[in-house]
């Protein structure tokens, strides 16, 4: 068609005056579903009929489906709704047409509606019906003043009768007295309210009062709103009883509210219905009353950014809570000293890599949330977009945020778990801010002043502290200039309320400045001094450097380099050249800092004189050889003639020698005790399964327990072809249980060394071992334990655990396979590897050593072999790990190899599915890549000791009287330290602490020198279990031992 008939005009859109009219069909609404189709209709073509007999809490649910209705063509009508108390959900209504009348009469029909007591607010809200009248019939509660308010208010022409309506409200105190509010006192988190005293004419029909309160954030709220005739209501509502005394007011403190929150009050008074009488009530106005300002809460979305090297932009969202209209914030910064590795390092070494630190700059960054999105203008179907490949510099940028993030959460940890010496300086972060505000910058004489630190050593440096400096502002930004370049500063923003004087706990953040251009060069002349074949170079440091200086580099002649560290620089305050030829050289110096290399200073030009000693240096070379020489054949030929004459005391013959190879050393016999148990006492039943050493059988003991005469144990044995060395490892090794007595910890119960087999009665885990337990629940459920039963496990772990570090033992095998399941679902550290050949696959042979369990092994014993307890801590992590996972492997998918160099570079596993973030964040404090940094055992018990079950408290070595703390000079011991110690169970001296006795088991505790002697009676260096020599220990610590495997 070229264009439109004139009857019709072409398709165009134009504006709605407000919300675009949607009609719907007519409907009878006789559920909340039924309601659900009149969502966002604002028009209902026909009659609108409600008829909702049952259901709680749809007064809510009924306005957000009916609430943008205004006009109905029809009749509106209402009719046994006993939940409806008011029509207040049809806020939005306006015209009721009357196109289609009820009775070709009335526009409005509401009929048994035994809980309607309220229509609307009509101060705000207008109602007009064109055609037709009201109909009200049979409405216990709603009195003739709400009847006549609609007949006046909505346009009826006709005189209103109240004849007509003489059914309604019969049970409603339509004629009630105003209560009149007389004082109010607030707080930031109560109202107090009293109110005049009601007299009805019986005094003895007043009963008591009820107050009803909520957030009210306009006054625009009736005492109906959000209520319904079920009993659902928005009110919170406080019985009053009478006062005592008759002339006192009755009044009420309501708490616990919300500070600088508007809430709307109002009371009723509660009286006797007779059916003979009328019934008086009354009740107060609705009354809207604030409780007073608090301190506000944190600020929100702290970001900063650098945006010079000596300045600091920091911006910030208000906080939720205001609490009050006078908010300003104060921000509080402090310099921070730099992590103590960087000053211990030498970083002049090739195995080191030189660190990176970046700036916080990215303006960008900060404002990419307050962009808008921008709108998909292609159109069309599309399919998913490929991610655009990370150049260098991203990937750059996120290694150096992740490492950001790692020195965060290193300080983080070292604050919390760190022991402070007693002299140092703490500060309460949430008290500074409550205790002085200061209106401007707050400024420290040589705070960063270098020369009052020139002289440092580098712990000094290390522990240095700054103070803080202050500066209160209103608005939601600041610039913090005269600042350090490269240098990280702790940033707090407290939001603050003039009106109380009190401001908020600190929202903080860490960021550094950007580099300085020319900080690094080193500023004066390079100076030397010759010396025969050396040349000693002096050269001042950088007054203000980027961070700290981590080395500096000599290039002199043919493009020669030397490396200085900085611990070498600050003992020399340079560098010595040294076997340098004669001749003419020129030589530069750089400094490297954290920011990177700083300019090559001038070139100085030196010169290296002939070196006279050469012809004595011959001499010394050619003579000194022989004379060596010279004295080794003589000490050859005086060892041959001694052997010559003692072969001549033994005569002429031939002397031939037998060696035994069952001999051993009478050192390591063993010895029997009072753990020596009488083979006939002993019965077993039936095999439990294969250990490294022989089968474990489940049996019966006589007598090895006070108080039972039999007792059900597990039974390990030696194979019929083992040697007689293997017989004595076996016994040996059980020897180190007798000097365990702890709940948590397996107990041996006795020994059997005469006779043939050899056996070893131990504490029956009915079972197994935790990482079959767990296994075997996969099968029943798809589902985690509990999240109380898994802190249970840990608990108890952590307590077994911790009386081994109180006896100086280093455990070195922590993992689900060692742990054994008591019939009572208790958990127990198993006898430490003489059943480990079964898990055989757990263990890797790393360059021709013993097996280790390099999935459980922390990094520094990865690295360095050092097993101390803090690398227990670490395996204890991963045992949570598995618990998590119900016995998966760690690192699935990785070789050994792979887990290994994984693990040494800061890999750490992933969060398990449907872990809580209770039990991972517990896990990732044990797996800090600082041993310093990780809590120890006593310190895990501690932070869950609130969700363990009572027995815990009973059976526990955590709870026992034996329990000490650990002295500070133990937790700050450098791993250095531990190197030089002896690696047998003899190192210790003093006998281990005993755990309160079991209910299980009533045996002698055997802690005389006997046993004692019996720990002394261990293997020589030369025949320790696999990675022993790797044992790195405290001082008076004892590595717990790990058989040799049969695959070794």
């Amino acid at each position: 068609m070229v264009g439109c008939v004139s009857i019709f005009v072409h398709m165009f859109c134009s504006a709605c005056d407000g919300l675009c009219d949607k009609i719907c069909d007519e409907k009878v609404i006789d559920s909340v579903d039924a309601a659900q189709s009149l969502k966002g209709c604002t028009v209902v073509k026909g009659n609108l009929q409600i008829n909702i007999r049952r259901g709680q809490n749809i007064v809510s649910e009924l306005e957000s489906f009916m609430g943008l209705i205004q006009t109905v063509t029809g009749y509106v009508r209402i009719r046994h709704s006993q939940t409806l108390g008011s029509l207040s959900f049809l806020k939005s209504l306006r015209y009721i047409n009357g196109e289609d009348l009820m009775d070709d009469m009335y526009a409005f029909h509401a009929v048994d509606n035994q809980h309607l007591q309220f229509l609307w607010d009509w101060t705000q809200h207008n109602l007009t019906i064109r055609a037709g009248k009201l109909f009200f019939r049979s409405n216990p509660k709603l009195c003739m003043s709400e009847i006549r308010k609609m007949w006046q208010r909505t346009g009826i022409t006709e005189k209103f009768e109240e004849d007509d309506f003489r059914n309604n409200g019969d049970r409603a105190s339509c004629e009630s007295k105003i209560l009149r509010f007389k004082s109010n006192s607030t707080m930031s988190n109560r109202i107090k309210v009293t109110w005049q005293r009601y007299r009805p004419p019986d005094y003895r029909d007043l009963i008591s009062f009820i107050l009803y309160y909520k957030e009210a954030a306009y006054q625009n709220i009736t005492e109906f709103d959000g209520q319904d005739g079920c009993g659902s209501n928005s009110w919170n509502m406080v019985d009053v009883d009478l006062p005592q005394e008759k002339n006192s007011d009755p009044g009420v403190l309501l708490s616990p509210l919300k500070p600088w929150t508007q809430y709307a009050i109002y009371v009723k008074a509660i009286t006797l219905v007779a059916e003979d009488r009328h019934i008086l009530g009354a009740k107060s106005e609705v009354v809207y009353i604030r409780t007073s300002p608090s301190e506000p809460s944190m600020p929100l979305d702290v970001r900063t950014y650098s945006n010079s090297s000596t300045n600091l932009v920091v911006r910030w969202s208000p906080p939720a809570s205001p609490n009050g209209n006078h908010t300003y914030y104060l921000v509080r910064w402090q310099q921070q000293a730099e992590d103590r590795e960087l000053y211990q390092h030498n970083y002049c070494s090739k195995e080191l890599k030189i660190p990176v630190r970046i700036a916080a700059t990215g303006l960008t960054e900060m404002e990419e949330d307050l962009k808008p999105t921008k709108p998909d203008v292609g159109g069309g179907d599309k399919g998913p977009c490929c991610p655009c490949p990370k150049s260098v510099g991203d990937l750059e940028a996120e290694a150096a945020d992740a490492s950001y993030r790692k020195v965060f959460e290193n300080f983080l940890h070292n604050s919390i778990f760190t022991p402070r010496p007693p002299d140092r300086r703490r500060r309460d972060l949430f008290g500074v801010a409550n205790r002085t505000i200061h209106r401007g910058v707050t400024t420290y004489p040589n705070a960063t002043s270098p020369d009052l630190w020139a002289n440092a050593t580098e712990a000094e440096l290390a522990d240095r502290e700054y103070d803080f400096v202050e500066w209160a502002v209103s608005e939601r930004e600041l610039q913090i200039s005269g600042l350090q370049p490269f240098t990280v500063y702790r940033i707090d923003i407290h939001a603050c309320n003039q009106q109380v004087k009190r401001c908020s706990a600190a929202e903080f953040v860490f960021s550094r400045t950007k580099p300085a251009e020319k900080a690094d060069d080193i500023p004066g002349p390079v100076i030397w001094t010759g010396e025969d074949d050396s040349v000693f170079l002096r050269w001042p440091e950088p007054s203000s450097p980027n961070a700290l200086i981590l080395m500096y580099e000599i290039k002199f002649r043919l493009e020669k380099h030397e490396c200085v560290s900085r611990q070498l620089y600050r003992e020399q305050h340079g560098a010595r050249l040294s076997n340098l030829g004669p001749g003419n050289y020129s030589a530069r110096v750089r400094a490297t800092s954290l920011a990177g290399n700083g300019s090559w200073t001038e070139s100085i030009s030196f010169y290296v004189v002939q070196a006279q000693r050469y012809e004595n240096s011959l001499y010394i070379m050619i003579f000194v050889p022989m004379v060596a020489v010279l004295i080794i054949c003589l000490l050859a030929t005086f060892t041959i003639i001694n052997r010559k004459k003692n072969s001549d005391r033994l005569g002429n013959g031939v002397l031939y020698a037998s060696v035994n190879p069952e001999y051993f050393s009478a050192a390591e016999m063993y010895i029997p005790d009072e753990w020596e148990v009488l083979r006939e006492k002993i019965t077993m039943n039936r095999e439990l399964g294969q250990g490294s050493f022989g089968m474990v059988y489940e049996g019966v003991a006589k007598g090895v327990v006070k108080d039972e005469p039999e007792t059900c144990v597990a039974i390990k044995t030696v194979n019929e072809s083992a040697s007689m060395r293997e017989r004595i490892e076996f016994l040996n090794e059980a020897s180190v249980m007798k000097e365990f007595n702890c709940h948590h910890v397996v107990r041996l119960l006795g020994v059997v060394s005469q006779g043939q087999p050899t056996l070893v009665i131990m504490e029956l885990m009915t079972k197994g071992d935790l990482k079959s337990h767990l296994r075997s629940l996969r099968s029943y459920s798809l589902n985690l334990p509990p999240l109380k039963k898994i802190i249970q496990m840990a608990g108890e772990i952590a307590d077994g655990m911790s009386y081994l570090n109180a006896n100086k033992f280093v455990h070195r095998d922590l993992a689900a396979r060692n742990c054994m399941v008591a019939d009572d679902y208790t958990v127990k550290i198993g006898d430490f590897g003489m059943t480990r050949d079964i898990y055989e696959t757990d263990y890797y042979r790393k360059g021709g050593k013993g097996l280790l369990p390099v999935r459980w092994m922390s990094p520094e014993s990865l690295k360095d072999g050092v097993f101390t307890t803090t690398s227990d801590v670490w395996s204890f992590g991963v045992v949570l790990w598995e618990i998590a996972t119900l016995a998966e492997q760690p690192y699935q998918g990785m070789s050994n190899e792979q887990v290994l160099r994984f693990v040494m570079d800061g890999g750490l596993l992933d969060k398990p599915d449907n872990c809580p973030d209770m039990l991972f964040e517990l896990m990732r404090m044990c797996w800090q890549y600082n041993p310093k940094m990780r809590p120890s055992f006593l310190e895990i018990i501690n932070s869950i000791k609130e969700e363990l079950e009572p027995p815990f408290r009973e059976m526990s070595f955590f709870y026992s009287e034996e329990n000490k703390l650990p002295d500070t000079e133990e937790l700050d011991m450098e791993v250095e330290n531990m190197k030089n110690v002896p690696l047998g169970p003899a190192a210790s001296s003093r006998p281990p602490i005993p755990c309160p006795p079991t209910r299980a088991s009533g045996q002698v505790e055997s802690n005389g020198p006997e046993a004692v002697a019996q720990v002394l009676l261990r293997p020589a260096f030369n025949d320790s279990p696999p990675y022993a020599h790797m044992n790195g220990v405290r001082k008076k610590e004892r590595a717990m031992p790990l058989p040799q495997s049969s695959a070794c």
